[in-house]
Protein backbone atom coordinates (compact mmCIF):
# COMPACT_ATOMS: atom_id res chain seq x y z
CA UNK A 1 0.00 0.00 0.00
CA UNK A 2 1.53 3.32 -1.12
CA UNK A 3 2.41 5.66 1.32
CA UNK A 4 -0.21 8.29 0.50
CA UNK A 5 -2.82 5.86 0.34
CA UNK A 6 -2.12 4.50 4.12
CA UNK A 7 -1.99 8.50 5.29
CA UNK A 8 -5.55 8.99 3.62
CA UNK A 9 -7.02 5.68 5.16
CA UNK A 10 -6.07 7.16 8.57
CA UNK A 11 -6.90 10.80 8.40
CA UNK A 12 -10.11 9.07 7.44
CA UNK A 13 -10.70 7.87 10.47
CA UNK A 14 -10.82 11.85 12.25
CA UNK A 15 -13.75 12.19 10.26
CA UNK A 16 -17.44 10.68 10.74
CA UNK A 17 -19.07 9.67 7.62
CA UNK A 18 -22.36 11.88 6.32
CA UNK A 19 -25.34 9.18 6.10
CA UNK A 20 -25.53 7.95 2.74
CA UNK A 21 -28.20 5.53 1.41
CA UNK A 22 -26.08 2.81 0.36
CA UNK A 23 -24.58 2.28 4.20
CA UNK A 24 -28.45 2.62 5.49
CA UNK A 25 -29.34 -0.67 2.97
CA UNK A 26 -26.65 -1.82 4.59
CA UNK A 27 -27.51 -1.90 7.79
CA UNK A 28 -30.92 -2.73 6.77
CA UNK A 29 -32.76 0.36 7.91
CA UNK A 30 -34.09 1.79 4.19
CA UNK A 31 -33.28 0.94 0.95
CA UNK A 32 -31.97 3.27 -1.77
CA UNK A 33 -35.24 3.55 -3.23
CA UNK A 34 -37.40 4.44 -0.39
CA UNK A 35 -34.40 6.58 1.01
CA UNK A 36 -34.90 8.64 -2.49
CA UNK A 37 -38.53 8.79 -1.76
CA UNK A 38 -38.22 10.41 2.02
CA UNK A 39 -35.89 12.89 0.77
CA UNK A 40 -38.15 13.76 -2.34
CA UNK A 41 -38.90 17.02 -1.31
CA UNK A 42 -34.84 17.81 -0.78
CA UNK A 43 -34.59 17.19 -4.20
CA UNK A 44 -36.33 20.32 -5.53
CA UNK A 45 -36.28 22.60 -2.30
CA UNK A 46 -34.11 24.76 -4.36
CA UNK A 47 -36.39 25.26 -7.20
CA UNK A 48 -39.26 26.37 -4.76
CA UNK A 49 -38.41 30.16 -4.33
CA UNK A 50 -39.25 29.80 -8.14
CA UNK A 51 -41.66 26.82 -8.47
CA UNK A 52 -44.31 25.60 -6.19
CA UNK A 53 -44.38 21.40 -6.93
CA UNK A 54 -47.39 21.72 -8.46
CA UNK A 55 -46.25 24.76 -11.14
CA UNK A 56 -43.31 21.67 -11.90
CA UNK A 57 -45.64 18.46 -11.93
CA UNK A 58 -49.16 18.84 -11.71
CA UNK A 59 -50.73 17.53 -14.67
CA UNK A 60 -47.63 17.82 -16.81
CA UNK A 61 -45.83 15.39 -18.95
CA UNK A 62 -43.10 14.94 -16.65
CA UNK A 63 -39.51 13.35 -17.64
CA UNK A 64 -36.71 12.45 -14.63
CA UNK A 65 -33.05 12.38 -15.65
CA UNK A 66 -30.96 10.35 -13.96
CA UNK A 67 -33.54 9.15 -11.81
CA UNK A 68 -31.77 6.33 -9.84
CA UNK A 69 -33.91 4.05 -7.98
CA UNK A 70 -37.04 5.77 -8.63
CA UNK A 71 -37.41 6.87 -5.38
CA UNK A 72 -37.45 10.74 -6.38
CA UNK A 73 -39.51 10.26 -9.37
CA UNK A 74 -42.36 8.45 -6.92
CA UNK A 75 -42.59 11.54 -4.75
CA UNK A 76 -43.28 13.84 -7.75
CA UNK A 77 -45.88 11.75 -8.79
CA UNK A 78 -47.78 12.36 -5.95
CA UNK A 79 -48.06 16.12 -7.09
CA UNK A 80 -50.27 14.13 -9.76
CA UNK A 81 -48.75 14.34 -13.45
CA UNK A 82 -50.59 12.91 -16.39
CA UNK A 83 -47.27 10.87 -16.61
CA UNK A 84 -43.53 10.99 -15.51
CA UNK A 85 -40.47 8.64 -17.24
CA UNK A 86 -37.55 7.97 -15.01
CA UNK A 87 -34.45 7.51 -17.18
CA UNK A 88 -31.18 6.12 -15.86
CA UNK A 89 -27.95 4.50 -17.57
CA UNK A 90 -28.06 1.95 -14.93
CA UNK A 91 -29.88 -1.22 -16.26
CA UNK A 92 -31.27 -2.41 -12.51
CA UNK A 93 -32.58 1.01 -11.56
CA UNK A 94 -35.54 0.66 -14.39
CA UNK A 95 -36.56 -2.54 -12.67
CA UNK A 96 -36.22 -1.25 -9.23
CA UNK A 97 -38.16 1.63 -9.81
CA UNK A 98 -41.31 0.21 -11.68
CA UNK A 99 -41.34 -2.34 -8.70
CA UNK A 100 -41.39 0.74 -6.27
CA UNK A 101 -44.03 2.62 -8.28
CA UNK A 102 -46.12 -0.01 -7.63
CA UNK A 103 -45.59 -0.69 -4.25
CA UNK A 104 -46.77 2.92 -3.75
CA UNK A 105 -49.72 2.91 -6.02
CA UNK A 106 -48.03 5.20 -8.48
CA UNK A 107 -47.60 2.26 -11.64
CA UNK A 108 -50.54 4.44 -13.53
CA UNK A 109 -48.16 7.46 -13.66
CA UNK A 110 -44.79 6.65 -13.11
CA UNK A 111 -42.50 4.41 -15.14
CA UNK A 112 -38.80 3.57 -15.37
CA UNK A 113 -36.73 3.07 -18.34
CA UNK A 114 -32.75 1.98 -19.07
CA UNK A 115 -31.62 5.09 -21.77
CA UNK A 116 -28.87 7.33 -22.15
CA UNK A 117 -29.86 10.76 -21.47
CA UNK A 118 -27.58 11.99 -24.68
CA UNK A 119 -29.58 9.73 -27.24
CA UNK A 120 -33.07 9.38 -25.65
CA UNK A 121 -36.08 7.42 -27.28
CA UNK A 122 -38.73 9.94 -27.10
CA UNK A 123 -40.34 12.19 -29.90
CA UNK A 124 -39.37 15.45 -30.53
CA UNK A 125 -41.60 18.16 -27.98
CA UNK A 126 -42.78 14.80 -25.63
CA UNK A 127 -42.74 16.69 -22.06
CA UNK A 128 -43.93 19.62 -19.97
CA UNK A 129 -41.19 19.54 -17.42
CA UNK A 130 -37.99 17.99 -17.99
CA UNK A 131 -36.02 17.76 -14.28
CA UNK A 132 -32.00 16.89 -13.95
CA UNK A 133 -31.66 16.65 -9.99
CA UNK A 134 -27.95 15.55 -9.17
CA UNK A 135 -27.70 14.55 -12.46
CA UNK A 136 -25.62 16.77 -14.94
CA UNK A 137 -22.02 16.29 -12.92
CA UNK A 138 -22.76 12.03 -14.20
CA UNK A 139 -23.62 12.77 -17.28
CA UNK A 140 -20.99 11.37 -20.09
CA UNK A 141 -22.21 14.25 -22.73
CA UNK A 142 -23.65 17.13 -20.76
CA UNK A 143 -23.52 19.40 -24.24
CA UNK A 144 -25.25 16.31 -26.16
CA UNK A 145 -27.91 15.55 -23.17
CA UNK A 146 -28.27 19.41 -22.88
CA UNK A 147 -29.79 19.39 -26.82
CA UNK A 148 -31.45 16.40 -26.00
CA UNK A 149 -33.66 17.88 -23.68
CA UNK A 150 -34.76 20.79 -25.95
CA UNK A 151 -35.65 18.67 -28.32
CA UNK A 152 -37.91 16.31 -26.52
CA UNK A 153 -39.31 19.18 -24.32
CA UNK A 154 -42.22 20.93 -25.73
CA UNK A 155 -42.53 24.77 -26.43
CA UNK A 156 -43.23 26.67 -23.53
CA UNK A 157 -41.58 23.78 -21.23
CA UNK A 158 -39.44 23.99 -18.52
CA UNK A 159 -36.26 22.17 -18.12
CA UNK A 160 -35.13 22.40 -14.02
CA UNK A 161 -31.18 21.30 -13.26
CA UNK A 162 -29.48 21.48 -10.01
CA UNK A 163 -25.84 19.78 -9.18
CA UNK A 164 -23.56 19.99 -6.28
CA UNK A 165 -19.89 21.27 -8.41
CA UNK A 166 -17.15 19.26 -8.53
CA UNK A 167 -14.99 20.72 -5.85
CA UNK A 168 -18.02 20.20 -3.92
CA UNK A 169 -16.90 18.71 0.10
CA UNK A 170 -18.05 15.49 -0.96
CA UNK A 171 -18.03 16.51 -4.90
CA UNK A 172 -15.66 13.01 -5.47
CA UNK A 173 -18.88 11.34 -4.02
CA UNK A 174 -16.92 8.89 -2.26
CA UNK A 175 -19.06 10.04 0.87
CA UNK A 176 -20.24 6.51 1.07
CA UNK A 177 -16.75 5.28 2.69
CA UNK A 178 -14.85 8.44 3.03
CA UNK A 179 -15.83 11.53 5.24
CA UNK A 180 -12.70 13.60 4.50
CA UNK A 181 -14.12 16.95 3.29
CA UNK A 182 -12.45 17.83 -0.12
CA UNK A 183 -10.36 15.04 0.00
CA UNK A 184 -10.17 15.25 -4.02
CA UNK A 185 -8.33 18.48 -3.43
CA UNK A 186 -5.96 17.01 -1.63
CA UNK A 187 -4.99 13.27 -3.24
CA UNK A 188 -4.64 12.32 -6.67
CA UNK A 189 -7.09 10.15 -8.45
CA UNK A 190 -5.43 6.76 -7.91
CA UNK A 191 -5.09 6.70 -4.48
CA UNK A 192 -8.44 7.80 -4.01
CA UNK A 193 -9.34 4.72 -6.11
CA UNK A 194 -7.09 2.88 -3.59
CA UNK A 195 -8.37 3.72 -0.89
CA UNK A 196 -11.61 3.67 -1.48
CA UNK A 197 -11.25 -0.23 -2.66
CA UNK A 198 -9.78 -0.82 0.87
CA UNK A 199 -12.64 0.61 2.54
CA UNK A 200 -15.66 -0.83 0.53
CA UNK A 201 -14.01 -4.32 0.03
CA UNK A 202 -15.37 -5.91 3.61
CA UNK A 203 -18.58 -4.80 2.67
CA UNK A 204 -21.62 -6.65 1.89
CA UNK A 205 -22.08 -4.66 -1.76
CA UNK A 206 -18.47 -3.70 -1.83
CA UNK A 207 -17.88 -5.09 -5.65
CA UNK A 208 -20.92 -3.40 -6.53
CA UNK A 209 -20.26 -0.05 -5.47
CA UNK A 210 -16.48 -0.84 -6.95
CA UNK A 211 -18.32 -1.69 -10.52
CA UNK A 212 -20.59 1.66 -10.09
CA UNK A 213 -17.46 4.01 -9.45
CA UNK A 214 -14.73 2.73 -11.64
CA UNK A 215 -13.87 1.73 -15.13
CA UNK A 216 -11.05 1.14 -17.05
CA UNK A 217 -9.14 2.90 -20.04
CA UNK A 218 -8.16 1.16 -23.11
CA UNK A 219 -4.28 1.70 -21.52
CA UNK A 220 -5.66 -0.35 -18.30
CA UNK A 221 -5.31 2.73 -16.21
CA UNK A 222 -8.51 2.99 -13.61
CA UNK A 223 -10.53 6.36 -13.23
CA UNK A 224 -14.11 7.46 -11.58
CA UNK A 225 -16.47 6.76 -14.58
CA UNK A 226 -19.70 8.12 -12.90
CA UNK A 227 -18.64 11.24 -12.79
CA UNK A 228 -17.58 13.89 -15.14
CA UNK A 229 -16.01 16.86 -12.91
CA UNK A 230 -18.52 18.83 -14.01
CA UNK A 231 -17.34 22.94 -12.06
CA UNK A 232 -19.13 25.99 -11.99
CA UNK A 233 -16.95 27.52 -14.55
CA UNK A 234 -17.21 24.33 -16.70
CA UNK A 235 -21.21 24.57 -16.70
CA UNK A 236 -20.89 28.27 -17.65
CA UNK A 237 -19.06 28.08 -20.34
CA UNK A 238 -21.59 24.60 -21.65
CA UNK A 239 -24.36 27.52 -20.75
CA UNK A 240 -22.87 29.49 -23.68
CA UNK A 241 -23.91 26.82 -26.06
CA UNK A 242 -27.76 27.20 -25.39
CA UNK A 243 -30.15 28.75 -27.43
CA UNK A 244 -32.59 29.14 -25.04
CA UNK A 245 -32.77 31.83 -21.54
CA UNK A 246 -32.08 30.79 -18.13
CA UNK A 247 -35.28 31.94 -16.85
CA UNK A 248 -33.80 31.38 -13.22
CA UNK A 249 -30.29 30.63 -11.75
CA UNK A 250 -28.76 30.77 -8.59
CA UNK A 251 -25.59 29.56 -6.51
CA UNK A 252 -26.42 28.25 -2.77
CA UNK A 253 -23.32 28.67 -0.48
CA UNK A 254 -22.63 26.09 2.22
CA UNK A 255 -22.93 27.75 5.03
CA UNK A 256 -24.34 31.79 5.56
CA UNK A 257 -20.82 32.16 6.98
CA UNK A 258 -19.17 31.31 3.83
CA UNK A 259 -21.42 33.29 1.33
CA UNK A 260 -19.11 35.98 0.49
CA UNK A 261 -16.76 34.16 -0.22
CA UNK A 262 -19.02 31.99 -2.18
CA UNK A 263 -19.01 34.53 -4.97
CA UNK A 264 -15.61 34.97 -5.42
CA UNK A 265 -13.91 33.71 -8.05
CA UNK A 266 -11.66 30.55 -6.81
CA UNK A 267 -13.34 29.97 -3.84
CA UNK A 268 -16.89 29.90 -4.92
CA UNK A 269 -15.86 26.20 -7.04
CA UNK A 270 -15.31 24.98 -3.25
CA UNK A 271 -17.75 26.92 -1.22
CA UNK A 272 -20.77 26.55 -3.38
CA UNK A 273 -23.10 23.69 -2.39
CA UNK A 274 -25.61 23.72 -5.16
CA UNK A 275 -25.76 25.29 -8.95
CA UNK A 276 -29.29 25.79 -9.64
CA UNK A 277 -30.39 27.18 -13.48
CA UNK A 278 -33.89 26.42 -14.71
CA UNK A 279 -34.47 26.83 -18.20
CA UNK A 280 -37.92 27.55 -20.58
CA UNK A 281 -37.98 26.43 -24.72
CA UNK A 282 -39.89 29.30 -26.62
Amino acid sequence: MSLSTSLLLSLNKLFPLPVHPFNLANDGKMSYTEWQFQKGDQTIQFFLPFHSQQQMFTDKTVLDIGCGGGGKTCYYATFGPKKIIGIDIVPHYAQEGNAFAKEKGLDDIASFMTGDASAMPFEDETFDTIIMNDAMEHVDNPEKTLEECFRVLKKGGLLYINFPPYYHPFGAHLSDAIGFPWVHSFFSDQTLINAYRELVKDLPDGEDRLEFRISKRPDGSEYFSYINRMTIKRFRNIQKGVRYPAVYEKEMPLRNIVASAAKLPFFREYFVKMVVCVYQKN
